[in-house]
């Protein structure tokens, strides 16, 4: 029994700690979620969950927080039920994981079309949005990009529509706009008329986002290596963790039925009575 003992609290040890740390960060993230949305329906003009990051944020910390608890829960009191609620949500995650990976990659083309159409409908309300507005400004200056497909897409906001009044008319956001040096800030009329017939010139970055966000992963692929394995990599743990925890338990419970002794003083103080 002795021998048991050892892996068992090992495991229970890592198990909780593991799951009051997603705990945290879950509570973390919602929290982040719901101060963002607060403040996004303060200056909301538009409708539309697609264009608000903070619901995303509330969707995941909320998930987070409820399998963590199951974890914590089920490993402090060693419920098997819980347990296995918990071990086998983390796989379904996993392989959804796994499988929306590789849909992306064999539907590519398919998915780059759905990309570029989501991103032309936010830039229908580029000036109504905030949020939309904040993402596409920070995308369009990190990855040297304008527009989705590319920068003509911009056509289909009313403020740059060719056919439209004002200064913006037939133009870009400056955030299209090349620079030369870094942290240069252009002028914010430097995208006027480069949607007109004879071409934008060199003044304004003419790949899409979409495929310069491509671009860039292919550069950094080392990077996105990384990312991904900081994600699959903690759920793994957390799997093959739960699974041998499980399996102590169910031994050790094994082991007290058939030898008439006690399970260890933790082991019994967390059963379910």
């Amino acid at each position: 029994m002795c021998e048991n003992k050892v892996p068992y609290f090992v495991l229970k040890f890592f198990l909780v700690g593991y799951c009051c740390f997603w705990l945290t960060v879950g509570g973390i993230i919602l929290s982040i979620g719901i101060y963002a949305e607060v403040e996004r329906q303060r200056y909301k003009t538009l409708e539309g969950a697609f264009l608000a990051p903070a619901i995303i944020l509330i969707l995941q910390g909320l998930v987070m927080l409820v399998v963590s608890l199951i974890g914590a829960v089920g490993s402090l009191r060693d419920n098997l039920t819980l347990l296995k609620i918990f071990m086998y949500t983390l796989a379904v995650f996993l392989v959804l994981e796994l499988l929306g990976g590789i849909v992306i990659l064999v539907l590519r083309s398919q998915t780059t079309k759905l990309i570029n159409k989501s991103i032309r409908k936010g830039m229908q309300n580029y000036y109504d949005d905030l949020d939309f507005k904040n993402i596409m400004d920070y995308v369009q200056k990190k990855f040297k990009c304008c527009g989705g497909a590319d920068y003509k897409d911009w056509e289909v906001n009313m403020y740059h529509n060719c056919s439209a009044p004002g200064p913006l008319a037939c133009g870009v956001p400056y955030t299209c706009c090349a620079t030369s040096k870094p942290n240069e800030v252009p002028n914010t009329l430097c995208g006027s008329k480069a949607l007109e017939a004879q071409g934008p010139g060199t003044t304004i970055y003419q790949t899409g986002c979409t495929d310069g966000f491509l671009l860039w992963v292919e550069e950094n692929y080392l990077i996105i290596g990384g990312l991904l394995l900081a994600i699959v990599v903690p759920q793994v743990f957390g799997i093959v963790c739960t699974y041998f925890y499980v399996s102590q338990i169910e031994q050790m419970e094994e082991n007290a039925l058939t030898s008439g002794k006690k399970p260890p003083r933790m082991f019994k103080m967390f059963m379910p009575q």
